[in-house]
């Protein structure tokens, strides 16, 4: 974690989002998918995604409310259209 001068941390602002997919399989496709989309701001906003078990786990930290709120908000945009895309193709689909 990145400290700012008065010794307060920069990253004020955190939170996580746990999405189950019922397989590790369903969990990397959309991992993969979201990993490229990187932060627009990364000074301002940082994301780390990961899979275990089946989930996806999501952990966002930002300098500001306001920058983990649109970062969070695009996120659960895409994550939703991966989602709704392996819900509608991605069942017993040979890649």
């Amino acid at each position: 974690m990145a400290a700012v001068a008065d010794g307060q941390s920069q990253w004020d602002f955190s939170c996580d989002l746990e999405v189950d997919y019922g397989s590790e399989e369903n969990a990397s496709m959309v991992y993969a998918t979201l990993a490229v989309d990187k932060e627009l701001q990364p000074d301002k906003v940082k994301r780390d995604m990961r899979v275990s078990g089946g989930k996806l786990l999501v952990h966002f930290e930002a300098t500001e409310a306001r920058f983990l709120r649109a970062s969070y908000s695009a996120f659960v945009d895409v994550l939703t259209l991966a989602t709704k895309t392996i819900e509608e193709f991605g069942q017993g689909m040979q890649l």
